[in-house]
């Protein structure tokens, strides 16, 4: 289930102090679920002990976020078994290289948004993602493709 700014802000001081650049405690819950703010710019929590629990929780919560790209992706390393499915499906790359992805081999660019290295799925151009940028296309042909359910994306 996606994280939600509301379960963020029950655990913020609800201050409203205005430490971290925003108006609102509320605001700075919807920041740093676009990544747009980090936990460390809510000064009460880091400060004041009273909110030594929320932190941890905080903390944990927001786990996931630190470990995905700027586009969402979540790749677990310990599930990927290297059969290169996602770069082979990838939009992007079929694009660029019709004939790689037709042949099953993937792309032979210079620019590819991943490739398998010694059995894993490693992250080169998340730029070239459709995910990235304002005009995004939330496209999940990647998951959806991957046998061992090793890719994942943040949800929201």
């Amino acid at each position: 289930m996606p994280l939600t700014p509301m379960e963020i802000y029950k655990l913020l001081p609800k201050t409203n102090c205005k430490k971290c650049g925003e108006q609102t405690c509320m605001s700075f819950a919807f920041k740093l679920i676009n990544r747009e703010k980090k936990l460390e710019d809510c000064k009460p929590l880091f400060e004041d002990k009273r909110y030594e629990l929320q932190l941890k929780k905080l903390q944990e919560m927001l786990k996931p976020l630190a470990e995905a790209t700027e586009t969402g992706l979540i790749v677990k390393s310990e599930k990927c078994n290297g059969c290169g499915n996602c770069i082979v499906v990838c939009p992007v790359h079929v694009e660029k290289d019709p004939h790689g992805a037709g042949i099953g081999k993937g792309p032979s660019i210079p620019d590819p948004i991943y490739r398998i290295e010694n059995g894993k799925l490693v992250i080169l151009n998340m730029h070239a993602c459709r995910r990235y940028g304002k005009n995004r296309i939330l496209c999940v042909v990647c998951r959806e493709n991957c046998p061992t359910d090793a890719i994942s994306f943040l949800e929201g």
